[in-house]
């Protein structure tokens, strides 16, 4: 019997990502290459060393195949980031590859546009693919950080 989706369901928030579930679903238009982008302006988890929270911007574009990834499972695992401790580039390079293998899409990038911590912003890109030639995928639409200026 197959697993229930987490949508339409009352979820707790998972506890850790390793507890965290990222839900398929069937792609309605696997005869169309198209892009698929999820922002997330919010993200927070906590740095390894002090234990201070960390904030991120996620952009996060693929080109599904065969699945979807449903939004609010996505939602639930990147919450479940909240009081877990990772450096940004763990944590940017982690989420992409988790949801690369959940869904198999022809292409993946995702974007960590990280706020400053010690006066430096560190901004952290993975992908998996190409993008596909017939797809426009517009510019992420986050500026680079200019401090007050």
């Amino acid at each position: 019997m197959a697993r229930k989706l987490q949508l339409g369901r009352d979820v707790s928030v998972p506890i850790t990502p390793d507890q965290a579930v990222l839900d398929a679903v069937p792609n309605p238009h696997r005869d169309s290459d198209y892009a698929i982008r999820f922002t997330a302006p919010e993200f927070t988890t906590l740095c390894p060393i002090t234990g201070q929270p960390d904030f991120a911007h996620f952009v996060i574009d693929y080109c599904p195949g065969a699945k979807l990834l449903e939004s609010k499972s996505l939602k639930l695992y990147l919450m479940s980031f909240r009081n877990t401790a990772g450096f940004h580039e763990d944590c940017t390079i982690a989420i992409g590859k988790r949801i690369a293998a959940a869904i198999k899409p022809k292409y993946l990038r995702m974007a960590g546009f990280w706020y400053p911590r010690g006066g430096i912003p560190i901004d952290v890109f993975w992908q998996t693919g190409k993008l596909l030639k017939n797809v426009w995928l517009p510019d992420p639409g986050v500026s680079p950080y200019r401090g007050r200026g």
